[in-house]
């Protein structure tokens, strides 16, 4: 797996611009949201949500194999993108801590409501787990 970045462009902060795998299994990971595992929300608040929703990405990622080093491709929406970027610097190291230095090819939507009323975040993710003769 090889990140691309053009030549003369400046490396993008939490994302890359794009990646390039020659072959692989590939893991999908629905929208997750920020509950637990039975369901129910601990929390409104949107980082403590981003991290139920990193910890639910990764759990279902592990179930098939792969792990945050195998992301490819993030989408992300939110409810509020002020909010958003006023948290920017937590929502960093929130993700850094779960997630590691891995940063997928990634899309950030404000979107004006989820489908589980609470959610303040959505997260889906694809992964491609490498095969040895690759």
């Amino acid at each position: 797996m090889n990140v691309l970045l053009p030549e003369g462009w400046s490396r993008p902060k939490g994302y890359s611009n794009g990646i390039v795998v020659n072959a692989g299994r590939l893991v999908f990971v629905a929208g997750m949201v920020g509950w637990d595992e039975n369901c129910e929300f601990q929390s409104d608040d949107l980082v403590e949500q981003l991290r139920a929703v990193l910890e639910n990405t990764k759990a279902v990622m592990a179930e098939g194999g792969a792990g945050p080093e195998h992301m490819v491709r993030m989408t992300w929406y939110i409810t509020d993108k002020q909010e958003y970027l006023a948290k920017l610097s937590e929502i960093g190291a929130t993700y850094r801590e779960i997630m590691g230095k891995n940063f997928p090819a990634m899309a950030c939507v404000e979107v004006t409501s989820l489908m589980e009323d609470r959610a303040r975040i959505e997260i889906e993710t694809t992964c491609i787990v490498e095969t040895k003769d690759a």
